[in-house]
């Protein structure tokens, strides 16, 4: 390790290039520390964090009561496994389902585990509640989606680039255009064997695109109808991201089905949950499901810690106040630009449009200079730069940032 320490960013790039697998693209800057909502490279230059792990540290990096309760616990008892029962797991999954208004809480580890957990749980409700004849439930999904990478996943992904060459696909999946109620609607009229409809309140990949006001709340209307779970992915948009505890909270929409990860665990620890009433849930029974580090001990304790600082710093409110300042500062500097198209988002979930096609590198290009300006981002879909930092940023580390974007994005003008 004390190699590592002394390691240049070029180094740290090619040991990655030489014995990773290449299955990411990364900007060009290699991290070490964390705090807050910075990060400094390994030469000791430091950089406003505004991707935050894709919204996995909205507490902001390396909090101490979030680090503090991981530590603590790793001492006395780190896994156990399912296999027997351990004094962390009932606490926190009280503590959560009352947070969030659920029955029961079903722990895993990642994003993708706890989407797969859901499809699931919702093909074994169709079958044994709504009845269903057995291998022909579908659930309903939404173009542009992203969901995670699995091959279940990808089956029901239109990104080529996660999907080429990973077939042969799983069935059971209808794919609608999103904020689209009507092709919902016809969809849910005209298939009697739909057992659920899986959605992000906003498609965070797709380049944090926010539906229509009221599609949610409409949607779920129509689930009710049809006697289909509405299952809110809120991997990314959830935990006070958008400016609400969750983003369908927006809509007060209560959904059937809840997918948490990421800043469940603020960025310390692998932690996600799907969150279920006992009409639900209680279809899953020993050996239906599961996973050896799924509730373990650890993550239990970082995430009941995660929760309390998004509650006792108000980080949601927090939240919605800087995005409105971020997104009426950005208009200010869009007003009289060419180069960009359009800011969209809720909360401190945001993105800009820039007037370029998607295949393109001007995006990407911005986000080198952003980076050489202290500021890190990443494009998403070529010609959508995703800006989305820790949610315990101030007002005036917001206007700071909003100067450096701002003064960036008038070095690529024409």
């Amino acid at each position: 390790m004390a190699v590592l320490d002394q390691m240049t960013s070029q180094k740290a790039i090619e040991l990655e290039n030489k014995y990773g697998a290449h299955n990411y693209h990364p900007l060009p800057v290699v991290l070490s520390r964390g705090e807050g909502v910075h990060v400094w490279d390994v030469e000791g230059k430091q950089y406003y964090d505004f991707l935050s792990a894709y919204s996995a540290v909205n507490q902001g990096h390396c909090h101490p009561k979030i680090v503090g309760a991981m530590v603590e616990q790793a001492k006395t008892l780190t896994l156990t496994s399912r296999a027997f029962y351990n004094d962390v797991l009932g606490k926190y999954e009280k503590f959560a389902c009352e947070y969030f208004g659920f029955d029961k809480l079903l722990p895993m580890n990642t994003g993708a585990e706890a989407v797969e957990t859901a499809l699931k749980l919702c093909r074994k409700w169709a079958y044994e509640v709504k009845g269903i004849h057995e291998n022909e439930a579908e659930i309903v999904v939404c173009e542009n989606n992203f969901h995670g990478r699995t091959t279940t996943i990808i089956s029901f992904s239109n990104d080529p680039v996660a999907r080429e060459n990973f077939g042969p696909y799983t069935k059971g999946f209808i794919k609608i255009a999103y904020d689209n109620l009507n092709a919902l609607e016809e969809t849910l009229k005209n298939n009697p064997n739909v057992a659920g409809f899986l959605v992000e309140p906003i498609q965070g990949e797709a380049g944090v695109y926010v539906p229509t006001q009221g599609y949610l709340a409409k949607a779920k209307a129509l689930c009710e109808q049809y006697n289909v779970l509405f299952i809110a992915d809120e991997v990314q948009t959830g935990i006070a991201r958008t400016g609400k505890l969750l983003a369908v909270d927006h809509e007060n929409v209560k959904p059937d089905v809840l997918i948490l990860g990421k800043a469940l665990s603020g960025g310390a620890y692998p932690v996600s949950a799907v969150l279920a009433n006992d009409t639900v849930m209680g279809v899953i029974h020993p050996g239906n499901h599961g996973s050896t580090f799924g509730g373990n001990p650890v993550a239990a304790a970082v995430a009941v810690a995660a929760l309390e600082v998004i509650q006792e710093e108000q980080l949601a409110h927090n939240a919605e106040q800087l995005g409105q300042l971020f997104r009426s500062e950005m208009n200010k500097y869009i007003a009289s630009s060419e180069l960009v198209s359009l800011v969209r988002g809720k909360g401190l979930l945001n993105a800009i449009v820039i007037n370029d096609d998607e295949d393109s590198d001007t995006a990407w290009n911005i986000c080198l200079a952003l980076r050489d300006n202290g500021l890190l981002a990443k494009p998403t879909h070529g010609n959508i730069i995703r800006f989305a930092p820790p949610l315990v940023m101030t007002e005036a580390q917001l206007l700071d940032c909003v100067n450096i974007i701002v003064k960036t994005l008038k070095q690529f003008e024409a």
